[in-house]
């Protein structure tokens, strides 16, 4: 798929207490949050794991990211759907700079109530 400026991409992750326990090996983020069950038996979901989900843009188009930024703006806990909108924002090619396309792109998540749970942009070219 081509991208352009005005391109909306759409995708949604449910977080298992599996996907938790794994981030926690490979991140060694053990804050108690993440290891014990809240009264409704759900762990809360690292912010970089959630940070993954616009990640999946630049991974599906091959983006070599240059910055992210992204602000937390509730918690997301296992068993919660996210869905994730990523935004197009510039998309153009740079003739004097080994012909990269570069590219910016905003994004937001929301969980399954619509809440905002996270947002931000990134930028990066495409290889």
């Amino acid at each position: 798929m081509s991208l352009k400026v005005g391109d909306i991409i759409t995708f949604e992750r449910d977080f298992t207490a599996r996907d938790v326990e794994l981030f926690t090996e490979i991140s060694g983020d053990e804050g108690i949050h993440h290891l014990t069950p809240d009264e409704q038996g759900r762990l809360v979901v690292q912010g970089l794991l959630t940070a993954t989900l616009p990640t999946k843009v630049g991974g599906d188009h091959n983006v070599l990211a240059r910055s992210m930024h992204f602000e937390f703006l509730r918690p997301v806990f296992t068993g919660d759907t996210i869905i994730c909108e990523v935004s197009i924002d510039q998309f153009e090619k740079q003739e004097n700079k080994n012909n990269r396309t570069a590219i910016i792109a905003s994004f937001i998540c929301k969980n399954q109530h619509e809440k905002e749970v996270l947002k931000g942009n990134f930028a990066g070219v495409i290889l």
